[in-house]
């Protein structure tokens, strides 16, 4: 198992590294528990013999990987991969869960329970903020640790306000650990790296693409017994977030809001296709408990 582990660590830190290219080359030998059941690994075409030994010999060649590795070990930022036992367990659950977790901070709240993914617009109302202010303070209070990706508007104002109350938080960012964004929040950033929880699944030097910000949302919801939305418009991230709950699964939230309001559109939308209403903490406790 440690050189399937030591050979997904490398792989991941191949430049064109994607889910898909990870376990197409990871397919081409016997694979341990959990990879080998993996269902989306299942759909996946295996690389040719060709193929195979050419990225094998490329990655034979990386003689950087030893020094990325003392550089993040000073960091204090850990590698958690999909074969390790902190890994979280309702991250496995999800389709394509992450190969490994780059993470900084206290990895305790890994596999603390319970968690709630709390997301929405990048334009948060006064209303949006309100009704965090208003439902955090018992939330923390159950020991709910608050889950969201620490981009503008809704994600800053639910990981302030978890911190505010006492609470626990985890950030999951899109790009690596040494490029957070954006670049107004890395102050908040920093600060969750000593005492709460950031998270990646692209190694530190990564760089964030357009296509990590969607990606990111299956991990925030991934983690998460329930995904709250607080503000969102029709076709938002926000949205993207809560699919990624309904299909694992997972309970979905909903904060509603004033019609005329476009930043409630998505809210009231997804509360006519079941999503639950949410007006105060204890609609959202009740459903965590069980």
């Amino acid at each position: 198992m440690e050189r399937i582990r030591s050979k997904l660590i490398r792989l991941l830190h191949r430049p064109d590294a994607t889910w898909n290219s990870v376990g197409r080359i990871l397919k081409a030998e016997p694979l341990p528990e959990p990879i080998a059941s993996l269902p989306a690994l299942k759909f996946l075409p295996p690389l040719k013999d060709s193929a195979t030994a050419d990225l094998t010999q490329a990655d034979h060649k990386d003689e950087t990987l030893p020094s990325l590795l003392q550089q993040y070990k000073a960091r204090n930022i850990s590698i958690i991969t999909i074969l390790d036992p902190c890994y979280p367990s309702l991250l496995k659950q999800i389709y394509q869960p992450p190969w490994a977790l780059f993470a900084i901070g206290d990895l305790s709240l890994l596999n603390a329970t319970p968690k709630l993914a709390v997301v929405g617009s990048r334009q948060v109302s006064d209303y949006g903020k309100n009704a965090i202010r208003l439902m955090f303070p018992e939330l923390i209070e159950k020991g709910t640790i608050i889950v969201s990706g620490l981009a503008k508007g809704v994600d800053t104002v639910a990981h302030e306000c978890a911190i505010r109350n006492g609470g626990k938080t985890i950030a999951v960012i899109a790009g690596g650990l040494y490029h957070v964004y954006p670049e107004e929040n890395r102050k908040l950033a920093f600060e969750m790296m000593k005492s709460q929880l950031v998270l990646s699944e692209h190694p530190p030097g990564t760089k964030p693409a357009r296509w990590h910000f969607p990606m990111r949302n299956r991990i925030i919801s991934g983690l998460s017994r329930g995904t709250f939305i607080v503000e969102a418009k029709n076709k938002s991230g926000s949205l993207i977030t809560a699919n990624y709950a309904v299909h694992e699964g997972r309970d979905v939230f909903s904060l509603p809001g004033n019609i005329f309001s476009p930043f409630s559109a998505g809210t009231n939308e997804l509360i006519q296709q079941g999503a639950k209403l949410v007006i105060k903490a204890e609609d959202i406790l009740e459903e965590l408990r069980y």
